[in-house]
């Protein structure tokens, strides 16, 4: 129990705190509420609570009844009503993509008039911030019901299970590198400063590439040229992938999974997994959020940025070199991921994730 400190044990009941709290109409602060608490589990009244601090017992009943607020406070008067605040509200929250000057019309509209920056108040104060929306796969209704289908048979493999498949998957690298929302310092004047332009390049060079990673670190890595067609992606499972699959796996048995590209599901790519004996992972569309190899492409895009390759030569070297970093813990750590990947599918009831 809270004890009171000796300054306040006086035999002239609240005369030390009448002081402290600046009169019996003044907001209670921090030391009389412990106190008012403290007295109360001793079995005080609110009478003797009040006489004893030096303040009203109103103000002990609001302070108990947990509906103590602070008196009003002097400034203008709020040129928004609530009714208004609901208004802009539903307004948000019907298109998240609208501008400030959207957002406002539409506010005006309905009949509230105010300023952008009384409005742009408004919406922070909902709770809502600008921000870069994250870019995810469309997703109709048959896929986001096949999605949910799949992690549920899933839900219950364990890691030791997940460990067991060979996850594989195709990757574009560009040598113009995204850096949208860059800022410069310049002075007035310097618009047209060389040092002070972004370059952009209407057709950047770039590699695709095809790559596998398992619980025991990544397989070899397939630059890519032209067209992938059911002939040539066979030629990458047999020259690539399976001398990768047994570098990681040895003797033991591995599940294959891929995308459901053309030249995957080719007719003639399923008799070749056959005639391997692999079995192959079925796999929902547009679900890269399910696919832990996506982790290692984006870790590689991130050290290109600070390789900055000028060649694609260069840009070909800086990609082995990533790839060839990545460590096995790495990739355990994303194997033991999927899981957890597979009940956020069956939470967002299909929808993408944030994986």
């Amino acid at each position: 129990m809270q004890k009171i400190p000796e300054a306040f044990k006086t035999s002239q009941p609240g005369s030390l705190l009448k002081t402290a709290i600046m009169g019996k109409t003044a907001d209670l602060t921090a030391v009389p509420k412990a106190i008012i608490d403290t007295l109360k589990q001793e079995g005080k009244t609110q009478k003797e609570i009040s006489e004893r601090i030096g303040c009203s017992q109103s103000a002990v009943t609001r302070h108990l009844s947990g509906k103590s607020v602070g008196r009003n406070k002097c400034g203008r008067k709020r040129c928004t009503t609530r009714r208004g605040g609901r208004t802009l509200r539903k307004i948000v929250k019907k298109d998240r993509f609208q501008t400030l000057g959207d957002l406002q019309k539409r506010w005006t509209e309905s009949g509230v008039e105010t300023s952008r920056a009384t409005m742009y108040r408004r919406v922070q104060e909902m709770g809502y911030r600008c921000r870069i929306p994250q870019v995810k796969p469309l997703l109709n209704q048959k896929q986001r019901q096949k999605r949910l289908t799949w992690a549920t048979e899933k839900q219950h493999w364990t890691v030791a299970q997940w460990s067991k498949v060979f996850f594989s998957e195709e990757s574009k690298f560009c040598m113009s590198f995204g850096n949208q929302g860059a800022r410069v310092w310049r002075k007035t004047g310097q618009t047209e400063m060389p040092k002070c332009l972004k370059s952009s390049v209407k057709y950047p060079q770039s590699v695709r590439i095809w790559g596998a990673m398992s619980a025991a670190g990544v397989g070899s890595l397939c630059f890519i040229k032209g067209k992938v067609n059911a002939a040539s992606y066979q030629e990458i499972l047999e020259l690539l992938m399976l001398p990768s699959a047994e570098k990681l796996y040895g003797d033991e048995d591995f599940i294959f999974q891929q995308d459901l590209a053309p030249a995957h599901s080719a007719k003639t790519t399923g008799k070749w997994f056959t005639d391997h004996g692999i079995t192959v992972l079925y796999w929902p569309a547009n679900s890269p959020d399910l696919n832990p190899i996506e982790n290692l492409w984006d870790i590689v895009k991130r050290k290109l940025r600070g390789a900055r390759p000028n060649t694609l030569d260069e840009l070909k070297a800086a990609i082995e070199a990533s790839w060839a970093s990545i460590t096995h813990q790495q990739c355990h750590r994303l194997i033991a991921s999927m899981p957890r990947r597979i009940e956020a599918v069956i939470s967002a009831k299909g929808f993408p994730t944030k994986y």
